[in-house]
């Protein structure tokens, strides 16, 4: 079994290395870094960066009242860039060995269709080949989406997530574009840093990914950081300044008002990366360059599948490529595979960090589900106060009959490594008394996630029921 795979980033690392763990031959062609938009431009740059900043605001906001007394806190900002540097090398370079030990070629270039299954792919060195193999996997990723706005395109002080995780110099000011995941995490590492945020967003809230009660304690702690919030207050136009940019927006009364920063942040999505793939001429159904699958990840050609970013109606996450990518490989080597999202968590870095998986309070009522809800706040948890003082939140929703949990949300020191708790119960359809049964360690924060169990079941022992 032949087998190529276009990209090398978490869905198609992942896929050559599943596909190659089940004897298939495997060919990875990549056009620049191995591991894609998530280890080189994304998540794990975007982390280095976010840990800098919060080790900053944890010695400058909490190291006094703990007596660790420290003068004269700089930031080296060339020294945070060069760290996040590092670490991509690192993890980029693990992929390649990773390759080595299971038999997966590499080969540097950029592959477009010619026909179904057929494809020429333009190489490092220049020339040119036609390939085509018992199946292909797309694995192409996303890139990010610059809105049609007058100015934006034409002002060098105008960036993106990848210009954001590659400036020379700390800015003194900045204005993000967008209220999604994506700003908002680089905008709280730029505010530790000491960059004074605004943020415009065009809808009348953020996050809208996260439940309410996560998201109002996310912005209250942007809002103590120094951060401006300007809702329903969509962008204009952008405009020359001795500053860096001006950004004119229209606010709720629909008065003009504007903003000038040195840099700014334009964080309003990402686009399928299939531009260059040809689509049409490889037969492959889409939506506006967002590849259609079904729950194998098969596309609309036989032989062909996708996953990851590049495809429709799925999140736009590493994780969710990876297990996209394990699904393609399995079902090509005749192991029957579904992909399914239920347990997929969503995680925001920002501070502080939040997660969620499952449904939401919100979807329960939508979807007609009877629920009831276990909360426990951070502030009452020993862990959670040594770690951040003890803001935060766990909340979980269950089945009104028989308990099952349905979701669960959280916010607060450790969120998104909590989580999986969350998601495996999911998975194996854990009801709130099996969680309460199983013994949490103290003193963790895990603690929290049993409370809040015991809070749905008014059998509360650290908190009002």
């Amino acid at each position: 079994m032949n087998i190529i795979v276009i990209g090398g980033g978490p869905g198609g690392y992942v896929a050559a290395i599943r596909a190659a763990q089940l004897g298939a031959q495997v060919t990875v062609i990549e056009k620049e870094h191995l591991g894609g938009t998530c280890l080189n431009v994304g998540c794990i740059p975007t982390k280095c960066l976010l840990h800098s900043a919060e080790l900053v605001s944890q010695i400058k906001e909490q190291g006094a009242d703990i007596g660790v007394e420290v003068e004269g806190v700089k930031v080296n900002f060339p020294k945070v860039i060069a760290h996040k540097n590092e670490i991509s090398k690192k993890l980029t370079g693990g992929i390649a060995g990773l390759f080595k030990m299971n038999k997966v070629k590499k080969l540097d270039g950029e592959a477009s269709f010619i026909g179904p299954r057929k494809l020429s792919v333009k190489k490092s060195d220049g020339t040119t080949e036609t390939m085509t193999a018992d199946a292909i996997i797309v694995a192409t990723g996303s890139v990010n989406a610059v809105p049609p706005i007058p100015g934006i395109r034409e002002n060098p002080n105008c960036i993106d997530s990848t210009g954001a995780l590659n400036l020379e110099a700390l800015p003194r000011t900045m204005v993000v574009i967008g209220g999604g995941v994506i700003g908002l995490e680089l905008a709280c590492a730029y505010a530790a840093f000491g960059t004074k945020i605004t943020v415009v967003e065009a809808m009348d809230h953020m996050l809208p990914m996260l439940d309410g009660d996560l998201t109002a304690i996310g912005v209250a702690h942007m809002k103590k950081m120094g951060m401006e919030f300007h809702l329903e207050c969509p962008v204009q136009s952008v405009e020359a300044s001795p500053v860096g940019a001006r950004v004119v927006c229209k606010n709720k009364a629909g008065e003009t008002v504007s903003f000038e920063a040195e840099k700014v942040l334009v964080a309003i999505g990402r686009k399928a990366n299939t531009a260059s793939l040809n689509l049409d001429a490889g037969g492959l159904k889409h939506d506006r360059g967002r590849i259609l699958v079904n729950e194998k990840m098969e596309t609309s050609v036989p032989g062909v599948y996708a996953v990851g970013d590049c495809v429709m109606g799925h999140a736009q996450l590493a994780h969710t490529a990876s297990a996209m990518g394990e699904v393609a490989a399995e079902n090509i080597c005749g192991v029957p595979a579904v992909y399914d999202e239920s347990t997929n968590p969503t995680c925001v870095y920002m501070e502080p960090e939040a997660a969620s998986v499952g449904l939401t309070e919100e979807q329960c009522k939508a979807k007609g589900i009877a629920c009831k809800v276990g909360k426990f706040p951070m502030s009452a948890n020993g862990k959670a106060l040594i770690l951040n003082g003890g803001e935060g939140l766990v909340k979980i929703i269950a089945g009104a009959k028989y308990g099952e949990v349905l979701g669960m949300h959280i916010i607060g020191p450790r969120a998104t490594d909590l989580i999986a708790e969350g998601a495996l119960a999911i998975r194996v359809e854990a009801t709130l008394d099996e969680l309460i049964s199983t013994i949490h360690s103290h003193p963790t924060v895990t603690e929290t996630m049993r409370e809040a169990a015991l809070h749905a079941e008014k059998r509360a022992i650290h908190t009002k029921n």
